[in-house]
């Protein structure tokens, strides 16, 4: 039958989909099946299936197949129309349109849009707008058809035709390929299995290249390596086409000599060769020699020496003093060891002197607490490396180019900004970075602070006392015994709780209920001060299952409450969601918390308020860029720091993500509770695991850098 969809219920994350329905026989139903997969309200639907009746939901319509038809009736357009999809109409507009040209509307709008004028309230610009909306609409419809015959998820395409436009369809047909790392969630099997669709050899060499490439680049954002050693990566590239070895072994070589690879001798061992990504490769190159570079430069800051501050520890005084006369400099401690003040004294020294400084890190969250505790102005590394020098008028006044520029939460830098960071600052400035070396290491590829530490030519000061304050803090106490590979003591007392629960999904409810209720409850607080952290994505106690389940306690669906359904998340007004890519033409960065104001569908855009009070806006397609904060991962809060926080330690899947840095970050995220829920087995694991480390060259080539 033909039916029109009036509105998703339910999307799982295998694609299954719950959407409620109507025909001219069947005014109203409710239709399932992975067959719906990107189906939108408003389209037309060609259903085969059965029905049948479910035990809770009562009866529906399964479905085994569907196809998208152009809507045929008068009521079908009108629907199509008002629904949203195609930008610049609303339901009032689409009511107009429709009265005016009835069944012939949409031939209309495709063969003779110059009519669509004939409506009030349509001029030249918004007739442009609709006609480019519909063709965009047309495109994303026909490369759905095509990615199905593929046996490829149908929400791809309007990702496809972000990335590639009207050069979609060849791209899919000629080199699908290319949609490994310009498509987000698209690895090498699903162009794999297009490219084979579309009659490549198995055995080719495209394919082969492809497939090394792939494993770079996974290797980079699922374990933060620089580089692979060349044996593991021929072994895994061929399990992952099912190919010999020898086919493999030849492409590393054809791809070094396109520059696209670089295989060079390992950082511990010259007889074993490594392969890195050509951008890696330069990255790590490139802030080997800035950082040599400001090493080796002739200090211009005016002050050389702290003035008598009784304030400071003698330890604090000795990290001034190296922040004032080296040009490069890394302090590090633990939670209240005073790290924050170290850096307080140091900025009102340099300042008294005359100099300028600048004070940074790498997320929203963490510049706005560094401002808090110093009581200075501080900013994020994005912004600080966005304000570019005029070297006309305002050279000096560009925030890298201050005398002394500091850089806290310098854990979370990742190859990519230390390069842009190191770049940026002058010779002769002074550059500080402050950080904890037993946080996990940055979400993206690279260990930049482990690195420098291992080179003896970097100064850097570890602030050991923990003072009186701070120690009375379940948390501070809590979190020394782990970086020292302790069992905290449990429950754990003030700040710190640890609750005992042994069964994933009972873990799970007491989680969402000590978030939502308890906490809230004893504490007076709203829900938004308790954040939930989760060692893992997956699974029931992992970030994407509890944060369905505590949006759809906290903010569930209500008649009148505009949301937009994008793949298995649905986007409501009031929720909390964060950015999980830096959009510098948005001025939004990875880790920053916003508020839903409103879901537009004539515009096909989801309007967000940050932290901060600035007013963002995503379009449909672009909402790949964003996730639900009501459950994070460890990674994404690196940072941030969250009044309460409530996590589930778990060894679901084997545990694979416990271990100590990862519990250790976590638990120095709340400021005032922490409440940890799940097994003693589990915390032990966390604990005791210490990890491996990332492959890394950059102490290497500083140390070549600095000895040349």
């Amino acid at each position: 039958m033909e039916a029109s969809v009036e509105q998703l219920v339910y999307v799982r994350e295998d694609e299954y989909t719950v959407a409620r329905m109507s025909a001219d026989d069947v005014p109203s139903f409710v239709a399932a099946g992975r067959a719906l997969a990107g189906v939108q309200p408003g389209e037309t639907l060609r259903l085969a299936g059965e029905w049948g009746h479910h035990p809770r939901h009562g009866r529906r319509f399964a479905v085994a197949g569907c196809e998208r038809v152009a809507p045929a009736t008068v009521r079908a357009i009108r629907v199509y129309l008002g629904s949203g999809l195609i930008r610049g109409i609303g339901p009032r507009l689409a009511q107009a349109i429709v009265e005016h040209f009835g069944e012939r509307t949409l031939k209309v709008i495709d063969t003779d849009p110059e009519r669509l004028r004939e409506v009030v309230n349509i001029g030249p610009a918004r007739q442009a707008q609709i006609v480019e909306a519909w063709q965009e609409q047309k495109a994303v419809a026909e490369l759905m058809a095509t990615l199905q015959g593929f046996g490829v998820s149908p929400l791809l395409a309007a990702k496809v035709y972000r990335a590639f436009g009207g050069e979609s369809g060849r791209v899919l047909a000629e080199d699908p390929y290319r949609l490994i790392g310009q498509v987000p969630g698209v690895a090498f099997r699903t162009a794999d299995r297009i490219a084979l669709s579309c009659g490549v050899a198995e055995r080719s060499p495209q394919r082969v290249k492809a497939a090394l490439l792939d494993r770079l680049e996974a290797a980079g954002a699922r374990d933060g390596h620089c580089y692979v050693p060349l044996a593991q990566l021929v072994r895994e590239t061929a399990e992952l086409i099912e190919q010999d070895t020898d086919l493999v072994r030849p492409m590393v070589d054809a791809l070094a000599g396109e520059r696209r690879v670089v295989v060079e001798s390992a950082p511990y061992d010259a007889d074993l060769p490594v392969v890195y990504a050509k951008q890696a490769h330069a990255r790590e190159s490139g802030l080997a020699a800035q950082v040599a570079r400001l090493l080796r430069a002739r200090s211009t800051l005016p002050l050389r020496a702290l003035p008598d501050d009784p304030g400071l520890h003698d330890d604090q005084r000795a990290a001034v003093n190296m922040a004032l006369t080296s040009t490069v400099s890394v302090l590090t401690g633990g939670p209240g060891c005073g790290k924050s003040h170290t850096v307080k004294a140091l900025a009102a020294a340099v300042r008294a002197s005359g100099g300028t400084v600048t004070l940074a890190a790498p997320t929203g969250k963490a510049a706005k607490r560094l401002s808090e505790l110093t009581g200075l102005p501080a900013m994020t590394v994005h912004r600080m490396l966005a304000h570019q020098p005029d070297p006309e008028t305002l050279f000096d006044d560009a925030p890298a180019h201050a005398d002394l520029v500091v850089v806290d939460e310098a854990s979370m830098l990742d190859l990519h900004l230390a390069t842009r960071l190191a770049a940026a600052v002058p010779s002769g400035s002074h550059l500080l970075l402050v950080g904890d070396g037993d946080q996990l290491p940055s979400i993206g590829p690279g260990d930049v602070l482990a690195d420098l530490l291992r080179v003896e030519a970097v100064p850097r000061v570890q602030l050991t006392r923990v003072f009186r304050q701070a120690s009375d803090s379940g948390i501070v106490r809590a979190a020394h015994g782990i970086r020292a590979g302790r069992l905290p003591d449990t429950p754990g007392g003030s700040g710190f709780w640890f609750e005992e629960l042994d069964d994933p999904t009972r873990v799970a409810e007491r989680v969402a209920h000590l978030a939502i209720e308890a906490i809230p409850r004893k504490q007076g607080v709203d829900p938004g001060q308790v954040q939930v952290l989760c060692p893992m994505r997956k699974g029931e106690t992992g970030a994407t299952a509890l944060g369905r389940l505590i949006q759809e306690r906290l903010n569930p669906a209500a008649d009148g409450k505009a949301e937009h359904w994008a793949g298995a998340s649905v986007y409501r007004v009031g929720d909390r969601v964060m950015p999980i890519r830096n959009n510098y033409d948005k001025g939004v960065f990875n880790g920053e918390i916003g508020t839903v104001t409103a879901v537009v569908p004539q515009e096909r855009t989801v309007e967000i308020r940050t932290d901060d009070g600035e007013s963002v806006s995503y379009a449909f397609d672009e909402l790949d860029d964003l996730t639900h904060a009501y459950a994070i991962s460890v990674h994404r809060s690196q940072g941030s720091e969250y009044p309460y926080v409530v996590a589930p330690v778990v060894a679901e899947s084997g545990g694979v993500m416990l271990r100590r840095k990862l519990l250790y970050t976590l638990v120095t995220r709340a400021r005032a509770w922490v409440v940890l829920v799940g097994s003693r087995e589990a915390l032990e694991l966390a604990v005791r695991r210490v990890g491996r480390p990332r492959n890394t060259g950059l102490a290497r080539r500083l140390q070549a850098a600095l000895t040349s």
